[in-house]
């Protein structure tokens, strides 16, 4: 699995024009599934976000957790994270995971996160979305589980 993260004062996602996902401050969460992903990926994942110290401290320094912070998730489905543009000049998303299995551990990735009892709020896998964020930093990571 690979992410992009960045840490946002506020996002929001919306499908056909309707808000389906919005959080505070915390972290908006662009997520891929590859082929060969499983559940320890989503696992680790999920570990490394929530205890990644990104939120500043009292003396303005990058020292405390997403979890200490309290932050708030918005995990938006991405398979595009997996596109590889080695070749010519159109992406090849051989290396995602087919939209069954994506949705699975997409799903899967949701609910182990929830169970952190974080606020965690979603886009809609496989739709056409719309994100709008203010990003707080800026800070942005990409984290892969491999």
């Amino acid at each position: 699995m690979r992410t992009v993260i960045q840490r946002v004062k506020e996002a929001h996602v919306k499908v056909d024009g309707k808000i389906i996902g919005q959080i505070a401050q915390g972290l908006l969460i662009f997520l891929g599934v590859a082929r060969d992903d499983g559940e320890p990926s989503a696992e680790y994942l999920i570990k490394k976000i929530t205890e990644l110290r990104i939120f500043e401290d009292a003396q303005g320094k990058m020292n405390v957790s997403a979890r200490d912070a309290g932050a708030q998730f918005l995990v938006v489905s991405q398979f595009t994270l997996y596109g590889n543009c080695d070749k010519g000049r159109r992406p090849s998303f051989d290396e995602a995971a087919d939209p069954a299995r994506g949705e699975a551990l997409y799903n899967y990735f949701v609910t182990q996160l929830k169970a952190t009892k974080a606020v965690v709020q979603t886009g809609q896998f496989r739709a056409m979305m719309d994100v709008s964020l203010i990003n707080d930093g800026p800070v942005t990571l990409i984290i892969d589980s491999k």
